[in-house]
């Protein structure tokens, strides 16, 4: 059994000569009414990482502690700002199964095994309100790190940390005392945990430059590759975030893994597409895994959103009584499905990948070449892409097969974005401009699909109610909307479409 919290919190170095028995002004910090303590605490913990540290890499720690009320493991994860999400387990002799799941993303399976061991001598003061409650824990720390891979490099420090209490945690009493600490000529440590400080004094950790990463990608090879380090990051720090079932959390992993398509193919003279294509058809296979919960949590909210719209004496028969029973058990089988692929070695055969294509990507004489014309050739190329796509929709009568004409057009669209989005460093405005218009072209025939699937979806539920001996006259109204919220996007798009095809957002594009 796992749980999570919010930490929130800043370091500082202590001067040698500090001592604290100024402490007690800091309740004249606004929110402070009184400083109780020192208390002190013992604590001992062992931290975990990958031979070749893939967590500390990733900014995040993992640690077996006794001592302290929250002895157990402890794996934090990033979060922005100061804060990281804090996951316990209670004590055990190995790493808990969920933890290494919820590390998989960063370990990519590769075993775990102790590296630095940190005892820290703890004393701790409490910053109380007006009303007695706790509103954040300031401790002073004697800290004592060993290598447990270099016998004997040792190391000892000391260090102030400020954490806010979680359940009243307030960004602006950070500052405040951070303020009163600094003026007392304390030092802010804005990234060091205790593991990353122990790793570099000890000598253990990477040294800098040796990530194995590439040198010069070239002026057109640089933003491509930053753009696939930020999609690779995101993929990999959103998969906890999916095994747990976080709000939006599958559809933020799914973007990123159709951003990562989208950049591998539209860039294909920066990087060889012989290596790069069989990437894209994993990362192809697991956003179609990913869909299925994804498509089921839009399609549910649009059929509960259809229902809500009408008036209560048009609801008959048991419609929100069926709807919940197909949204259960057909989330249940999509969610279940996610964890399949993720807990499959064919994903973390592609993690492998995406990590092998940033730290030595395949490439190709573009990426040596001017960035404005490769990325305006490339973006330039998509949109041709897609005027073909609309042109082939839009001459088409209503119907099915422009009902799949116009999807194509969406997904070329999606693909017009992505790749303005990967420019943007390099042709700065237009690429924007170009993006938002291929976006308002998206969102509209996104709207149109939706439709179309649902009403498969409606007719399905009401051939069940009907089985039932239920009333269909709802899903049949239902059913009407749907046709008539996709004909008023089929009369939307040109107009919109006229806007996004403009030749002078083309035009802008070419240096």
């Amino acid at each position: 059994m796992v749980r999570s919290m919010r930490e929130t919190e800043r370091k500082y170095e202590v001067p040698s000569s500090a001592d604290f028995s100024w402490l007690s002004e800091l309740e004249r910090v606004d929110g402070v009414r009184s400083v109780v303590g020192p208390s002190a605490r013992e604590l001992d913990a062992v931290y975990y990482d990958t031979e070749d540290l893939r967590l500390h890499g990733s900014s995040v720690t993992l640690r077996r502690r006794s001592g302290g009320s929250d002895a157990g493991w402890h794996l934090k994860l990033p979060l922005p700002g100061d804060s990281r999400e804090e996951i316990r387990s209670a004590p055990a002799d190995d790493v808990p199964g969920a933890m290494l799941d919820l590390s998989m993303s960063r370990t990519r399976g590769a075993e775990l095994t102790p590296v630095v061991r940190v005892r820290t001598h703890r004393e701790v003061w409490h910053l109380m309100d007006a009303q007695g409650a706790r509103r954040a824990e300031l401790s002073v720390d004697a800290v004592r790190a060993e290598s447990l891979r270099a016998k004997g490099a040792r190391t000892a420090w000391r260090e102030v940390e400020v954490e806010l209490a979680e359940e009243t945690a307030d960004a602006a009493l950070l500052d405040a005392v951070d303020a009163e600490l600094r003026g007392k000529g304390l030092v802010l440590v804005r990234s060091s945990s205790k593991f990353a400080r122990a790793l570099a004094e000890t000598g253990a950790a990477p040294a800098a430059g040796a990530d194995g990463s590439a040198g010069e990608a070239g002026p057109a090879g640089e933003p491509v590759l930053a753009y696939l380090r930020e999609q690779v990051e995101a993929l990999t720090a959103l998969d906890p975030a999916v095994r747990r079932d976080r709000p939006d959390a599958v559809h933020r992993m799914r973007v990123a893994c159709r951003r990562l398509r989208s950049c591998l193919r539209s860039y294909r003279s920066v990087l060889d597409r012989e290596v790069t294509d069989a990437v894209r058809d994993e990362l192809k296979w697991l956003g179609g895994e990913l869909g299925v919960e994804r498509d089921h949590e839009v399609l549910m909210k649009r059929l509960t959103h259809g229902v809500d719209a009408l008036p209560g004496e048009l609801v008959l028969g048991p419609v929100t009584a069926r709807l919940q029973v197909w949204d259960v058990a057909g989330m249940s089988e999509a969610h279940q499905r996610t964890l399949d692929a993720l807990g499959s070695r064919r994903y973390r055969a592609l993690l492998d990948a995406l990590a092998a294509l940033v730290e030595r990507p395949p490439l190709r004489a573009g990426a040596g070449r001017k960035a404005d014309k490769v990325m305006a050739r490339a973006v330039l190329k998509e949109f041709d892409r897609l005027a073909d796509r609309m042109t082939t929709a839009l001459a088409l009568s209503p119907g099915p097969r422009r009902d799949t004409a116009l999807h194509e057009a969406r997904k070329a669209a999606k693909k017009v974005r992505y790749a303005a989005e990967v420019a943007r460093p390099a042709l700065g405005k237009p690429a924007k401009r170009l993006g938002k218009r291929a976006k308002s072209v998206q969102r509209v025939l996104g709207d149109h699909q939706d439709s179309v699937v649902a009403r498969d979806t409606i007719r399905d539920l009401a051939v069940a109610a009907r089985t039932a001996s239920e009333t269909g006259f709802t899903w049949g109204l239902l059913y009407g909307r749907q046709e008539a919220v996709a004909a008023d996007r089929e009369r939307e798009l040109p107009a919109v479409w006229k806007r996004a095809s403009k030749p002078v957002l083309r035009k802008r594009l070419r240096p």
